[in-house]
């Protein structure tokens, strides 16, 4: 049964979001806009849209096959996915397996040191704070989520982190980072928003060429193909290059 959009009841950086005829579902269409520094520049992505969407999928699939519950139900069209409607916790949640950038610098790393344990950071959303660090006092304190809701966050990416990176790492990738969001869903807490290159660092575990978005955004063209490397080799099948 074909899924139809109804009224678009939101709209941010880079999806809009559509009610359906189903109160508990709506479609979730990505964006080809390529923004960046909470949304300070702009540049066309033709192609940046249908990769978000498809890997995001794919990515999600491989999660609840593995038991870890995400808003994904299905696609609906190259650029757009049905997912349940969920009540998105007001904080960012970021997992860290390699040290770079700021984080390096913050705390004296070497840039690309292998951590000894994943670090899970929270930052709140709030683009005019600049989405300032928290830490789990700060969360249930301004009721943002209970303690028991972030024993659950705190399982749900540390299980994640784990699928995810032997995941890509047989595609010849390294998982330097990546960040979720959450969402409430009928007493559940289930992962949101999206899981694609906008979220995730990617290195490739040969070359350690760096896959990441923000290296790239004056330069559509290498946005592009960072875009399509990244999409080509998360539908590797295993042990097969495509």
């Amino acid at each position: 049964m074909a899924i139809k959009k109804k009224k678009k009841f939101y709209e941010g950086k880079s999806k809009i979001l559509y009610e359906t005829e189903n109160s508990e579902q709506i479609v979730m269409e990505f964006k080809d806009d390529a923004i960046s520094l909470n949304g300070s520049r702009k540049s066309r992505s033709i192609k940046r849209g249908a990769v978000n969407n498809q890997v995001s999928a794919h990515l999600f699939r491989y999660l609840e096959s593995f038991n870890v519950p995400t808003h994904f139900m299905s696609p609906v069209n190259d650029a757009s996915m049905l997912v349940r409607r969920v009540q998105i916790l007001p904080i960012e949640v970021m997992l860290r397996n390699i040290a770079t950038g700021s984080f390096a610098k913050r705390y004296g790393l070497k840039e690309g040191e292998a951590l000894e344990k994943p670090i899970v950071e929270y930052y709140l959303k709030h683009n005019t704070k600049d989405d300032p660090m928290v830490n789990q006092h700060h969360i249930v304190a301004f009721g943002l989520a209970t303690a028991d809701e972030l024993k659950i966050v705190d399982r749900y990416i540390t299980k994640a982190n784990a699928v995810l990176k032997a995941f890509f790492i047989r595609r010849r990738l390294k998982l330097v980072d990546f960040k979720l969001e959450f969402g409430r869903y009928k007493n559940h807490l289930l992962i949101g928003d999206e899981l694609s290159p906008e979220n995730c660092r990617l290195w490739d575990a040969e070359t350690g060429e760096k896959f990441e978005i923000e290296r790239y955004r004056q330069d559509p063209g290498a946005v592009e193909r960072v875009y399509e490397e990244v999409r080509r080799r998360v539908f590797e099948k295993e042990g097969e290059k495509v």
